[in-house]
C-alpha cells in the first residue's frame, strides 16, 4: 500500500510502505479520508513521535470501510466487513489502509458523509474528554475556549452550547471573528485589539465568570486571566502554541480553589481512549445526527497534496478541519 512518509528534508512523500499486519483484536480499514491535526505538524518537525507500536507516518483520525475483522475483535464487537466507520489512531492515518483495535472504531452518525466523518474522532474525543471528563462541565457554566477558528474549537463551541454552557472564545483578527459566526459563541475576543484578561474581568462583573477553560495557547496571558475565574474553576492546558511560560500568583489558585489540569488525548492508554469513545457515541452522536453539533470542514484535498494541506495549518488560515481524501 501507499502512505505519506517524512523525507530527510521534512518533505512529504506518497510512497510504498508495507501493508498493515492485523492483530487478533484489530480491524483492518480501507481508508477513505484522513483529517489533519496540529499534532501532525509537530510530528513532522520531530517533536511528537507516535506511541510505541504505531506506524511511523502521521494521521490521528480517519474514516473508511471495514475490510477484515480479527477473531478477538469479532467476538468482542459487532464490526463486520463493509461497515462504514471512523477511527481514532495513535498514528498511521495518512495511508491507504490501517489496522486498529476494535474499540477505537465508531459508527458514522446518520447524515454524516465519509469525508465529514474523518473530522470526528480526534477533535470530538478531545472535546468530550476535556469538557466532560477533565472539565466536569455543567449547564449554565461559562467556558473559555481559545483559538476559536481551530478545528478543535469548531467542535468544542457547538458541543458546549448544545449541553447548556455559555461560551467565550478568542481569535486573532476581526476577519477570523466573522468567519466563526456560524459557531454562535456568546462572546468572541479579537486578540488584535482586546486583552483576554480584560474581557474576562468584564464578563465576571456582568455575572459570567469563567468556570472552565480549554487552553491551547498558554503564554503570559494565561496567568493574567486567573484572577477573573469563578471559584472552583478548572483551567485545562492542552498545548502552549503561543508560549510555554507564564507568571501565576499562587495565592489566587488556593484562595479561589482553581484547578490547573494538563491534558492530552494521544498519550492515554487504549482502554481509557475506548471509554472516551464509548461515552462520545452514547452522549454526543445523537446530537450530531440531529444537527446540533456538526464538524466544520474548511478544505478537502487529495492525499497527494498533503504538503499544501499542512501549509494551510501552518499559515493558520483554516476555520475548522482540513481533510485529505485517499479514495
Amino acid at each position: 500500500m501507499k502512505a505519506i512518509l517524512i523525507g530527510t528534508d521534512k518533505q512529504l512523500i506518497w510512497t510504498d510502505v508495507p501493508d498493515p499486519v492485523m492483530q487478533d483484536d484489530e480491524v483492518l480499514i480501507d481508508i477513505h479520508a484522513a483529517a489533519l491535526n496540529r499534532a501532525d505538524l509537530m510530528q513532522r518537525a520531530g517533536q511528537y513521535p507516535p506511541p510505541p507500536g504505531c506506524p511511523e507516518w502521521m494521521g490521528l483520525e480517519v474514516s473508511g470501510i471495514v475490510r477484515q475483522v480479527g477473531p478477538v475483535a469479532a467476538r468482542n464487537s459487532a464490526w463486520k466487513p463493509g461497515d462504514e466507520v471512523c477511527a481514532l489512531l495513535g498514528g498511521g492515518g495518512y495511508a491507504e489502509a490501517v489496522s486498529v483495535r476494535y474499540d477505537m472504531l465508531m459508527p458514522i452518525p446518520d447524515g454524516i458523509s465519509l469525508v465529514e466523518a474523518a473530522a470526528l474522532p480526534e477533535a470530538f474525543a478531545t472535546a468530550y474528554l476535556n469538557l466532560f471528563i477533565e472539565g466536569q462541565a455543567q449547564p449554565g457554566e461559562t467556558l473559555l475556549m481559545h483559538a476559536g477558528a481551530s478545528g478543535l474549537a469548531s467542535v468544542v463551541i457547538p458541543m458546549a452550547r448544545s449541553f447548556g454552557l455559555r461560551v467565550i472564545t478568542s481569535v486573532l483578527t476581526a476577519e477570523k471573528a466573522r468567519s466563526i459566526a456560524h459557531l454562535h459563541a456568546d462572546v468572541i475576543i479579537d486578540s488584535s485589539c482586546q486583552r483576554t484578561a480584560d474581557v474576562l474581568r468584564e464578563q465576571s462583573e456582568l455575572g459570567f465568570p469563567v468556570s472552565l477553560a480549554i487552553d491551547c495557547l498558554g503564554s503570559e496571558s494565561m496567568g493574567e486571566c486567573l484572577p477573573y475565574l469563578a471559584r472552583g474553576a478548572r483551567w485545562i492546558m492542552i498545548a502552549t502554541l503561543a508560549g510555554d511560560l507564564t507568571e501565576i500568583n499562587l495565592r489566587t489558585i488556593y484562595t479561589r480553589g482553581i484547578r490547573l489540569i494538563g491534558s492530552t488525548l494521544r498519550s492515554r492508554p487504549p482502554e481509557v481512549k475506548a471509554k472516551i469513545l464509548a461515552g462520545l457515541v452514547a452522549k454526543v452522536w445523537p446530537r450530531v445526527t440531529s444537527g446540533d453539533v456538526r464538524p466544520t470542514v474548511y478544505r478537502v484535498l487529495p492525499i497527494q497534496q498533503a504538503e499544501e494541506a499542512h501549509a494551510i495549518l501552518e499559515r493558520g488560515e483554516h476555520v475548522g478541519k482540513v481533510i485529505l481524501t485517499v479514495r
